[in-house]
This record gives C-alpha cells, structure tokens and sequence, in this order.
C-alpha cells in the first residue's frame, strides 16, 4: 500500500483482535480504535475518522447490518467482513449494506493486507460510479426546473423559449447564481402570482377540467 492506513477493528474475540493488530502494524498500519460490537460503529468512525474498517465476527446479524447500513449513509468507508459462516442470503445483505469485502473463514492475519487492498479498490471504484450517478441525476433534475421556469416565464411575459432563456441567463449574472438556483426562484415567485391571480383562483374554483 501506498502509505499507512488508520483502521478501526471490530472484534468480539480479544486474543484474535490483539494479533490482527500485530499483524497489522507489522505492516506499516495503525488501529485507531477497537470496538467488541458494530452497535457504535457510526459513531466511532464520525469521531475517528479511520481509513478502512474491519469487522470479524461469525456472521452478520440484524443488528449488525443495520450498522454498516447507517454508516454506509452517514460516512461511507472501506468495510471489510471477515464472517466464520457461509450463508448466502447474509453475504447478500451485507453487500447489500455497503461492505467491500466479504471473506468466509474467519480472518487470517497473513491476509490481511491483500484482501484489504481489494476492497479500498473496491470502494473507491463504487463511490466514483455513485458519484458519478448522483451528478448525472442532479443535472437532469436542474434541467427539468430550468425547462419548467422558461415555460413559466414564456407564459406570464408572452415570450418564446429563446427570450425565456436569456431572462433567466441575464437574471443569473446579475445575481452571480447559477441558472438552475434563478430557475427556482422563477418557479416559485411565477406559481405563486398564479395562485393569487383571478384566473388562478377560478381554476382551482372549477377543479381541472375532464
């Protein structure tokens, strides 16, 4: 690995969890806290802030799942889960719930550092697609409000979609905003005058027309 990692372990068994630790430091890394169960794993990572995170355990329970799905929310990190049970419908779950890795017998200190690679591998790729999607979604989102506002402002000015669009584009420089953030104020201050114009109240009056 590049540099050396802070890691937070999850270990209910304390012999175990001391020689991961061992192994681990061997490796150039550091345990910054070790926890007996996941039931604060949210919270300790918000305050420690490690790299990756490790559990070991003999599979992941319900409470346990929802743990890594709450951190997987809040602050997404590098799970690796190292379960002594195979079970598929769990294996699932806990992919399901963003774990990177997921390793069946139990964790050996001598594989450690391969297998952690993979899922900082992992994630990092996951948390670029994610982001990625996220980016794409927001952008077809301000479009829609965009195209909404310039049928607003079309209507109430008489204007076509091209005068439309320079009114919000002139109203954005002047307001040194982005387009989509002058696109909603339209949107609201536009649909608000309808709703308070005479023709806005004698169609909610009349209800929509079949």
């Amino acid at each position: 690995m590049p540099s050396p990692l802070n890691i937070l372990l999850v270990d209910d068994e304390v012999v175990r969890a001391a020689m991961v630790e061992e192994a681990l430091m061997a490796e150039g890394h550091r345990v910054i806290c070790r926890l007996t169960s996941p039931a604060s794993l949210n919270e300790m990572v918000a305050r420690h802030q490690p790299d990756v995170v490790i559990i070991d355990m003999e599979s992941p329970d319900r409470d346990t799942l929802e743990s890594m799905a709450l951190l997987n929310r809040e602050n997404p990190r590098p799970v690796v889960f190292f379960a002594d049970q195979h079970d598929s419908d769990m294996l699932q779950a806990a992919l399901k719930a963003g774990v990177s890795a997921y390793v069946v017998d139990g964790l050996v200190p001598e594989r450690v550092k391969a297998i952690v690679e993979v899922a900082i591998a992992r994630f990092d790729a996951f948390h670029s697609m994610r982001q990625e999607l996220d980016k794409a979604r927001n952008q077809l989102a301000e479009r829609k409000r965009i195209e909404r506002a310039k049928g607003l402002l079309m209507k109430h000015q008489s204007c076509d979609e091209e005068q439309a669009y320079r009114m919000l584009r002139k109203l954005a420089m002047d307001r040194g905003q982005r387009i989509a953030e002058v696109a909603d104020n339209v949107i609201d201050v536009l649909e608000r005058l309808n709703l308070t114009s005479p023709q806005g109240r004698t169609a909610d009056k009349r209800g929509p027309r079949s």
